[in-house]
């Protein structure tokens, strides 16, 4: 039980059009590990290039989740959340989901630009990496100042896991204007930003975001910040939380948010 007392807020289901794991077994290996909450965000992600993301179906998803969570009676305490991709045309679409569930956490995140997805590469083309990845943050800072019925950030910088450059590595000295633009709009709203450790899984050798963007934040007087895995399968339920808390340590913060019912609360670390 090495990660006893730690949290791990960003986790998927079934419900998650790219996954396939099981609530009951992302849930053992949570109270296995010792967690002491874990928020379930499965994706939705309306006008998507894969329309399986937008296709959840909410009455059954809190059902399901509340019954897995009460039925077993799990060490972990389980909340329930969303992570909502955003793009450009969907704001009021957007605030109507938030409001009409009762979600303890909304991630918002950035998985499409200019209709354009990463994934596939499309965003990518005609633009060197500068470029695209200053379209991917003024993209980001278009939705932080149009939408405001979230609680953190998520994955920040991960427009550079995508990337198809020699170099995909991401400096933010080469975006520090616009990035510190995000950070004190974040700061000034009330909102925070997450760690998510799903970068060394991809192969990277930081976290979403690196730590030069974490210190910024924190230099910038950012006090809201959650840690999430970002799991797709219940083996990578709490992948290398110990060492996102200690990398926030290092840089000085001194606890991590929680939610419920959209109301943070912060435990120390």
């Amino acid at each position: 039980m090495a990660l006893r007392g730690l949290v791990d807020y960003h986790v998927h289901t079934g419900f998650s059009g790219d996954s396939s794991a099981d609530i009951h077994d992302v849930m053992r290996q949570a109270s296995a590990l010792g967690l002491k909450e874990l928020c379930i965000t499965d994706h939705i992600d309306f006008d998507y290039a894969d329309p399986a993301f937008a296709e959840i179906d909410f009455k059954e998803y809190f059902r399901s989740l509340t019954e897995a969570a009460e039925g077993e009676r799990y060490a972990t305490r389980m909340l329930i959340g969303v992570e909502i991709g955003f793009q450009s045309h969907l704001p009021e679409r957007l605030d109507a989901l938030v409001q009409a569930h009762p979600f303890d956490f909304v991630i918002c995140s950035t998985h499409m630009a200019e209709g354009l997805d990463f994934y596939t590469g499309d965003f990518f083309q005609g633009k060197n990496k500068v470029q695209a990845y200053d379209a991917y943050f003024a993209a980001v800072l278009e939705a932080v100042r149009k939408f405001k019925h979230f609680d953190v950030y998520g994955h920040l910088d991960a427009i550079a896991r995508y990337g198809v450059y020699d170099d995909n590595a991401l400096y933010y000295r080469e975006h520090a204007e616009i990035i510190d633009a995000i950070l004190r709009e974040l700061i000034a709203g009330g909102k925070g930003i997450e760690i998510n450790t799903s970068a060394r899984r991809y192969g990277l050798t930081e976290f979403h975001p690196q730590a030069d963007i974490l210190k910024r934040y924190f230099a910038l007087g950012g006090e809201i910040i959650t840690v999430g895995s970002d799991a797709h399968r219940a083996k990578d339920v709490g992948a290398d939380l110990a060492a996102a808390y200690a990398l926030l340590r290092d840089i000085g913060f001194k606890r991590v948010a929680t939610y419920c019912r959209r109301q943070p609360g912060f435990i120390e670390i």
